[in-house]
């Protein structure tokens, strides 16, 4: 038996057995057995949301449980190999142990990835705001655009995508809106973007063509649902209605079927005008104030509570994740994990799976666990 490719079998069994004996996933199995017990009661299907709900959870524990049991598996059977090699005495096995140790080796990185995003909310859809920053109409039009990003993000990625909210700029572009991605996985994997995102290109609104730099930020919470409890006072609470903007005439909005929440305790506000019941712009604003109120808290337990709320920085120089540089070169780099792509344009068309993949990789090499987020 080659006794390079003996070695590199063995680093990647070493690599299971570590992954084996520190990853704990008995809480997760137990939840699994548990919603498996339920699933099977008489009753299960009586209340279809909730059923539908129990299904969605079963589906993402399986999604880090079951590639976690394979690869416990492939780690016994590269064992087996290089034992049955060594009896041989020959490379009449070196074949099958190539192949077997190069998928191993791929099924590895792929779960050590996706064990990331196994934390209690990453299987939730996402609400992603953009506000447009320092620069006028040039920050609106750039918020604009990063929206049209996500939006094709989500759905090359199969994700269904709703505007919830939005307020469009001045002259052009937006100063906010709210989208709403629905999908396994959604708020896992964009999570990842949420910070200040700075623009250098030539504006096409100077007529000197000189180049400027805009800025927008991104912001990134959890949809909550019946699984998730949270209490709010009505004492808390102060709703506004408004009247939404519209383009005029005949399609302008003549009703207050605007609905903004403020949460007292805390200051934080949550709106939806997209919709041309009130009632449904309701609970639109009241599911995002819950889900803001829940990242709150989560945020709280990373310790970055003060930083993202009691001292948020200003959407400007200095307080950007990521730059986008269209000019005088093309390149879009992530000042967190040094990622860097030469094709703005792709990026701005939505190929975002490397900016992504690297932030998670960069949480996992700094030997954090899977964020509680």
């Amino acid at each position: 038996m080659d006794a390079d490719l003996k070695r590199e079998a063995r680093l990647v069994i070493d690599r299971i057995v570590h992954l084996r004996d520190s990853l704990d996933l008995g809480d997760k199995q137990a939840r699994r057995d548990e919603l498996e017990q339920r699933m099977g009661q008489p009753d299960f299907w009586n209340d279809q949301e909730k059923a539908q709900a129990v299904i969605g959870e079963l589906k993402t524990l399986n999604s880090v449980i079951k590639p976690f049991e394979e690869l416990i598996a492939q780690g016994d059977d590269l064992e087996a190999m290089i034992e049955l090699g060594e009896e041989a005495g020959d490379d009449s096995f070196d074949e099958e142990l190539r192949q077997a140790t190069e998928r191993a080796r791929k099924d590895f990185d792929a779960f050590e990835l996706r064990s990331m995003l196994s934390g209690p909310n990453d299987h939730r859809n996402a609400y992603v705001t953009i506000h447009a920053g320092a620069g006028g109409t040039e920050a609106c039009d750039w918020a604009e655009m990063l929206l049209r990003m996500y939006m094709m993000w989500a759905e090359s990625h199969g994700y269904k995508v709703e505007i919830t909210d939005r307020e469009d700029g001045g002259s052009a572009g937006i100063s906010m809106a709210t989208l709403h991605i629905i999908g396994n996985l959604a708020y896992g994997y964009l999570k990842s973007e949420a910070g200040v995102h700075r623009l250098v290109r030539i504006s096409p609104f100077d007529a000197q063509a000189r180049r400027q730099t805009s800025f927008a930020s991104v912001d990134v919470l959890p949809e909550v649902d019946d699984t998730i409890t949270v209490e709010i006072r009505d004492c808390d609470l102060e709703r506004e209605v408004f009247r939404c903007g519209g383009p005029g005439g005949q399609h302008q909005n003549k009703t207050e079927s605007g609905v903004r929440y403020r949460h007292i305790p805390t200051g934080i506000t949550a709106e939806s005008r997209s919709e041309r019941s009130q009632f449904k712009n309701d609970d639109n604003a009241m599911a995002l104030l819950k889900a803001k109120l829940i990242r709150m808290e989560e945020m709280k337990r990373e310790a970055e509570y003060a930083k993202m709320y009691d001292e948020k920085g200003e959407i400007s120089f200095g307080s950007q994740i990521r730059n986008y540089v269209l000019q005088p070169y093309q390149l879009v780099k992530d000042l967190r994990t040094g990622f860097e792509v030469g094709n703005p344009r792709a990026v701005l068309d939505g190929d975002l799976d490397g900016f992504i993949e690297a932030y998670l990789r960069m949480k996992l090499e700094q030997g954090e666990a899977a964020p509680t987020s």
